[in-house]
């Protein structure tokens, strides 16, 4: 999880907010001082911390709640509130034909960030291309060739050739029937007087859609004045800020960038070419308090999953009729999600709820039910009412698992088919379920 110490505070502080017999001065000072120290552990700039906290106090004890709403609730969205205000505002990306520079310094993680967004914009359905503008690091064209390899994009880039303007302009012509095209420039140690030449060069010759900063997060606050000097060098669009989970600096750097003018456009969460997220700042802190990401779910789950699949799968479900089959192509849809520790965050108050072991348990269940799926026939699959004793005993020595996890998987389906069904039955939820999915009620 992306700031998981600030997450874990930050939840606790709620919790507390949420189990208060009554709200009052006390429980507020006291709410407050325990922000104050969640947000100054994770790096986040004094000033900006107290401004934010002082805030929070005045109108937790001045506003009244709106009808219909707690005063527990209140002032969980004034919290919420108010840490998004500190971020700044989400800045859409246009998913048209456009032009894509990125700049930084060295060690940033760029040319990783070129494959990240390649990949991001392909899973939009836009065609893309990759151009390896960076001419004086020896490795960044074989590291960027593997990534566009590795993701099926194409690349264009010329080995040995030390004119970074030259191999732009012939990638541009490469790709011009590409919706999206990706630069890669070179980085230096600091932003030195040849580095923003280069820059202003390529600028020149390519006339980007977008200048995209990409930033380090484990630098802390100090990405701050390095998102201020290169927007003051070149004027930069957006800033990508990278290795945001796990550093106690995330804080810090999310903070300094939403200070300057420019704005954050997306965040890399992981290792993995999946791990890079579009930034906006509801969504984010939602997240971080707990409150989950549902809008974020069904994006992964349509990108997962096809229209004609999710429809057939949606109607199957609405008539109550739900096999084996069935349940293998949602766990194939689960899969293509993501790791399930980070689909359980985006859920509202699911986050935490499943300790790092249960979660790895969990994880090994689902790929040995597969494996089991896998050994079954599509009769089977199709009517598992039929398998008994002996079929049990073959899709067991297939699977090369025991027969009591047979059963296993079998009792699962078997409680999944019971919730489908009962959800099938209920005339409401049906129809509120068709209104969103845009269908006929059957």
């Amino acid at each position: 999880m992306v700031l998981e110490s600030l997450a874990d505070s930050l939840r606790g502080t709620l919790k507390k907010i949420a189990n208060a017999a009554y709200i009052d001065k006390t429980l507020i000072k006291e709410v407050v001082r325990e922000i104050q120290r969640a947000m100054l552990k994770a790096d986040i700039n004094v000033k900006m911390v107290f401004k934010l906290t002082q805030t929070v106090e005045k109108r937790a004890l001045t506003e009244k709640p709106p009808a219909g709403m707690s005063s527990r609730e209140h002032v969980i969205r004034i919290i919420y509130e108010e840490m998004v205000n500190i971020l700044g505002e989400a800045r859409d990306i246009s998913l048209k034909k456009h032009v894509i520079m990125l700049v930084g310094l060295y060690g940033m993680g760029k040319t990783t960030t070129c494959g990240k967004l390649a990949k991001y914009f392909h899973k939009k359905g836009l065609k893309t291309g990759l151009i390896a503008g960076d001419v004086h690091r020896p490795a960044a064209y074989d590291q960027l060739k593997q990534i566009a390899d590795q993701i099926n994009i194409p690349f264009y880039g010329e080995p040995g050739t030390k004119n970074p303007i030259k191999i732009v302009k012939k990638g541009l012509k490469k790709f011009s029937n590409v919706d999206v095209v990706i630069i890669d420039t070179a980085g230096r140690h600091a932003l030195e007087d040849d580095l923003i030449s280069e820059m202003k060069k390529i600028f020149k010759a390519t006339n980007p859609d977008e200048k995209f900063l990409v930033i380090d997060a484990t630098i802390g606050q100090q990405a701050g004045p390095q998102a201020k000097a290169f927007h003051k060098a070149i004027g930069i669009t957006g800033v990508v800020l990278t290795k945001l989970d796990g550093t106690a600096k995330g804080g810090g750097a999310l903070s300094a960038v939403g200070e300057t003018k420019a704005p954050i456009v997306y965040v890399g969460t992981g290792e993995h070419l999946d791990d890079l997220e579009k930034f906006d700042p509801p969504r984010f802190i939602s997240r971080l308090l707990g409150m989950g990401d549902i809008q974020t779910l069904l994006e992964r789950a349509q990108e997962a999953m096809d229209e004609e699949a999710a429809e057939e799968t949606a109607r199957k479900i609405m008539s109550g009729k739900f096999t084996i089959k069935d349940m293998y192509k949602q766990m194939d849809m689960l899969s293509g999600m993501g790791p399930l520790q980070k689909l359980m965050n985006l859920l509202p108050g699911m986050s935490g709820k499943m300790s790092d072991e249960a979660m790895e348990e969990t994880q090994v269940k689902m790929k040995k039910f597969r494996v089991i799926m896998d050994s079954m026939t599509d009769e089977e699959m199709e009517n598992p009412q039929i398998i008994k004793s002996s079929r049990v005993k073959r899709i067991a020595r297939g699977a090369g698992c025991e027969t009591k996890d047979v059963k296993a998987l079998l009792k699962y389906y078997n409680m999944s088919r019971k919730a489908v069904k009962g959800f099938a039955s209920n005339r409401k939820m049906r129809k509120k379920l068709m209104q969103q999915l845009k269908f006929a009620d059957v």
